[in-house]
């Protein structure tokens, strides 16, 4: 039963108004042993607070158990990328400060404003034989072309989206790489160029090179950004 009441002088107050009461009020006790003493048989939702813990709790039917209105937050301690402004409470101030790596998992960045940032460059080394070039490691690559006839596959890009790569090759035509969508094994689609025909490579220089996709890396579209850099 719950309801308001108006007291004036003279009114009397029956046992089931003062039972219903009772179990409205929020009552406090030392602690738990306290609490179950003095209150034998708890009704679903009634609260107490135990000074000795400082815990507000209500009882949900079967057992006691603790709220999370316990107090207002009185301090927060700075962590990775949190930087705390004003750290005692009520209301504690905290700032996002990323001074760490931050990894979102390929979840969607947006309306974001970018100014000074860079890009990874991820160096594969000198190659003579099939490689991946894996857009995890960076979406700027170097390597070195030593010598052979080989694939080299373009792997992880992000599925059913668009996605990007520069590579900067060295002495790419001193060997014959041939650039596949997918691991350079698995039989994947060729790199599709301008006119359908691939670049002729640098033997003794540099070539930078752009790949992009439209389908999550089923087919890649590639760029001579600029030939024989030496």
């Amino acid at each position: 039963m719950t309801y308001k009441a108006d007291w004036v002088t003279g009114d009397i107050l029956t046992a089931a108004q003062q039972n219903s009461l009772a179990e409205q009020a929020i009552s406090r006790f030392a602690d738990a042993g306290a609490r179950d003493a003095a209150i034998t048989s708890p009704t679903e939702g009634q609260f107490c607070y135990l000074t000795g813990s400082n815990a507000l709790q209500f009882y949900d039917g079967s057992s006691w158990t603790a709220t999370s209105l316990t107090a207002d937050i009185t301090e927060v301690a700075a962590g990775t990328n949190i930087d705390v402004t004003s750290g005692t409470g009520p209301v504690p101030s905290v700032a996002v400060s990323i001074d760490a790596e931050l990894a979102c998992a390929d979840q969607v960045v947006s309306r974001a404003q970018m100014k000074d940032y860079a890009e990874t460059v991820n160096a594969l080394g000198s190659k003579s034989a099939a490689f991946n070039i894996d857009f995890e490691d960076g979406n700027v690559q170097t390597v070195t072309i030593s010598s052979g006839t080989f694939n080299v596959g373009l792997i992880n890009s992000l599925a059913s989206h668009s996605n990007s790569i520069t590579i900067l090759g060295t002495n790419l035509g001193a060997g014959t790489p041939s650039f596949v969508a997918g691991a350079h094994g698995g039989g994947g689609n060729a790199v599709k160029w301008a006119d359908g025909t691939a670049p002729t490579y640098t033997a003794s220089g540099t070539d930078v090179l752009c790949f992009t996709t439209f389908d999550g890396g089923t087919n890649f579209y590639g760029f001579a950004a600029g030939l024989d850099f030496s």
